[in-house]
């Protein structure tokens, strides 16, 4: 083979090791993944460092995974396209002490009153906790300063809200696999009445009055709630949308004897699919509250084959025909939540 010939072969090989290289670096499953880790062995030991040091926005997500360990940070995430990583549920914890009604003796609007904070698009949560402890660890009331009170104090209890995730104008909001906890009210806020949608899949949430209470559309499906407190452990407000809608599928309920299912002060839709409820939840219906709210579509309140161990009771019977479109139980899924504005199981 002449010199000539050999050359050639030899940068037309160059030449195609280079090409591959430079697509599979623009391909999304390339991406460059940031790593956090408390002890060193990653590119930041601050989750919030992390997410600061990327651009607003991306067409493809952007990956920081999170090493096991405990982070005391407050999150805030203002940008796009984020997926927040834990390399496990159990190990890999977000934990904060916040206090809401604390919070805003100083503050105009909930903007921080959460462990994780979110006023970005398409977030997505995996294997975490984020936990606010504050009712787990405050037990007694307090006296705090309170600019917003007229008396210039405020007593503080444990049986306030206490939000483990608020989101304020977030959308498209994916949370797989996570632990949200915390002791008292809202836990789980993810709150959007012009277009908010919201997933959650696999997920454990707890807390007190209310918590778990998306506003717009939101799909849970495999998640497991468990009231420590309070009056009523899920909530929806819709009252922007008429088919705004929150939809629980094979989930389970669980809490201290005498728990209540759910309520709403606003209009509302509930459905639940396929879930049961544990022996100690009381005999009561998902309620709604004396209000002066105008509730303009009435009761929305739809259950297929739900059951409560030690035996059902009659106002979660099958009446899902019932239902606008008497849909079917099988077509409930999130793709038919969402409709053709997003199916984050396809994603």
């Amino acid at each position: 083979m002449s010199l000539r010939r050999r050359l050639y072969q030899i940068f037309s090989i160059a030449s195609l090791l280079l090409a591959t290289s430079s697509f599979a670096q623009q391909t999304p499953s390339s991406s460059l993944v940031i790593v956090v880790d408390l002890n060193g062995g990653g590119n930041f030991t601050s989750i919030q460092a992390a997410i600061n040091s990327l651009p607003d926005s991306s067409a493809t997500p952007r990956t920081i995974h999170i090493k096991p360990g405990r982070y005391y940070e407050k999150i805030f995430i203002t940008k796009h396209n984020i997926v927040l990583e834990g390399e496990d549920r159990e190990t890999t914890k977000i934990i904060q002490n916040i206090a809401r009604d604390e919070w805003r003796c100083d503050h105009k609007d909930d903007w921080g009153v959460a462990t994780l904070n979110l006023n970005g698009n398409d977030i997505t949560l995996k294997n975490l906790t984020i936990a606010n402890d504050y009712g787990f660890t405050q037990k007694e009331p307090r006296t705090v300063s309170c600019a917003s009170d007229s008396s210039g104090q405020k007593v503080i209890t444990n049986g306030g809200h206490q939000m483990a995730l608020r989101s304020m104008n977030t959308t498209r909001l994916k949370v797989i696999n996570c632990r949200l906890s915390a002791y008292a009210g809202d836990t789980v806020s993810p709150w959007n009445l012009v277009n908010g949608m919201f997933y959650f899949k696999d997920c454990i949430m707890d807390g007190g009055v209310d918590f778990y209470c998306p506003r717009g559309d939101a799909y849970a499906e495999n998640c497991t709630f468990y009231a420590n407190t309070g009056p009523a452990s899920i909530w929806h407000d819709g009252s922007s949308n008429p088919n705004y809608k929150t939809v629980l599928k094979n989930c389970r309920f669980d809490g201290y004897k005498g728990f209540k299912l759910g309520r709403y002060h606003k209009d509302a839709q509930f459905y639940l699919i396929n879930c049961s409820f544990s022996q100690a939840m009381a005999n009561e219906d998902i309620y709604l509250v004396p209000t002066s709210n105008e509730i303009k579509w009435g009761r929305r309140v739809y259950y297929f084959n739900c059951h409560r161990e030690g035996g059902d009771y009659a106002w979660h019977k099958d009446n899902l025909r019932t239902a606008q479109g008497s849909p079917g139980a099988n077509a409930i899924s999130a793709a038919w939540v969402f409709g053709n504005r997003w199916n984050p199981e396809k994603m």
